[in-house]
C-alpha cells in the first residue's frame, strides 16, 4: 500500500485517524503515542496527519470531540428540565463512559489523563471549554469557567475512581444509583447560587433574559445581569 500523501476522501481519511489515535492512546497512553506510529496505524503518510491536526494535542482533543460530540451533547442536555440538568450530565457520561466491563473509547483517554500531566490538563482543558463550558454559557449564569471547572473535576474524579482505580463500591453500585449520587453535585455546580465571599456580601445577580424553571428550585442561580451589591445575612 503507498503510504504517501493525501489519499482520497479527506472526510473518512480524517476518521480513520482519530479512530487509529484513539486506540493508541487508549493502548500506550499518551505518552507513547507518536504522529508517526498514528498515521502508520491509519495507513498515511505523518505528513498528512500534521496537516489535518498538526501534532499529538491536536489529535488527542480530536478523540475527545468524536467521542463527546460537544455541540450535540450540549443541545440534547438543555432539553428538559432546567432543575434536571445534573441528572441528565450524569447519565450522559456515565453512558458515554460505558459499563465497566466493557467501557467505551472515552476510558482510553481517562487513562491516558490518569497517566499523564498533559493528557490530564488537555482533558481538563476540553471538558471545561469546550463542552461544559460551552453549557454554562448557554445557561446564562454567573461564574460560567468556574463552574464548568468543577463539574469537570468531578466527572474526571468520577471516573477515574470507577473505572481506573476501581473503587468497589462505585463499581458494585448500578447506573441509576450513580446518577442518583452524582446528579445534586453537578447541580450545585452548574445552577446552584455562588457561595458567599469572606466579606459575607453576595453581589445579587438580575435576570437578563427569562427565569429559570421553577423546578430549579430556590438556591437555582439567576442569569447573569447587572444589580447593586447586597449584604449577606
Amino acid at each position: 500500500m503507498n503510504k504517501m500523501g493525501r489519499r482520497p476522501g479527506p472526510s473518512t481519511t480524517r476518521g480513520e485517524i482519530v479512530a487509529a489515535a484513539a486506540v493508541s492512546f487508549s493502548r500506550v497512553g499518551f505518552e507513547a503515542t507518536s504522529v508517526r506510529g498514528v498515521a502508520a496505524d491509519a495507513g498515511v503518510d505523518p505528513a498528512l496527519v500534521r496537516r489535518f491536526f498538526g501534532g499529538k494535542e491536536q489529535l488527542f482533543g480530536a478523540v475527545m470531540v468524536s467521542v463527546f460530540r460537544p455541540e450535540e451533547a450540549v443541545v440534547g442536555l438543555l432539553r428538559g428540565p432546567r432543575g434536571r440538568l445534573g441528572e441528565r450530565l450524569a447519565g450522559y457520561v456515565l453512558d458515554v463512559v460505558g459499563e465497566v466491563e466493557a467501557p467505551g473509547p472515552l476510558l482510553g483517554l481517562i487513562r491516558s489523563a490518569a497517566t499523564s500531566e498533559r493528557a490530564a490538563a488537555l482533558a481538563r482543558e476540553f471538558l471545561a471549554k469546550e463542552m461544559l463550558g460551552k453549557l454554562t454559557r448557554s445557561l446564562g449564569v454567573d461564574h460560567p469557567e468556574l463552574r464548568a471547572g468543577l463539574a469537570a473535576s468531578q466527572l474526571v474524579g468520577f471516573v477515574i475512581a470507577r473505572y481506573v482505580v476501581r473503587v468497589d463500591a462505585l463499581v458494585a453500585a448500578g447506573r441509576e444509583e450513580l446518577v442518583a449520587w452524582l446528579a445534586p453535585a453537578l447541580q450545585r455546580y452548574l445552577t446552584g447560587r455562588a457561595p458567599l465571599p469572606a466579606d459575607g456580601h453576595r453581589v445579587a445577580l438580575l435576570p437578563a433574559a427569562a427565569p429559570a424553571s421553577p423546578e430549579a428550585g430556590s438556591d437555582t442561580a439567576t442569569p447573569t445581569g447587572k444589580a447593586p451589591e447586597v449584604s449577606g445575612p
